[in-house]
């Protein structure tokens, strides 16, 4: 797999799924939405860590710097 995500959007996505799990545990979200959002954070952490989105791939979209050859 080539990394497809720049070091701001894996930022990003580690920041929102803090503030997800935050709200999760904290019971400002419940019920089916906070598991949904609670399974959504963990997919964006783990995307974080692996730099690499698989729904940028189909879409040619690249958010990290292209290397020069």
């Amino acid at each position: 797999m080539k990394k497809n995500m720049g070091s701001a959007d894996r930022i990003i996505r580690i920041i929102i799924a803090a503030i997800i799990g935050v709200l999760y545990f904290t019971g400002t979200i419940s019920g089916t939405l906070g598991i949904v959002l609670l399974v959504l954070a963990g997919i964006f952490v783990l995307t974080s860590f692996i730099s690499f989105c698989p729904l940028y791939a189909p879409f040619g979209i690249r958010t990290c710097p292209l290397k020069e050859k």
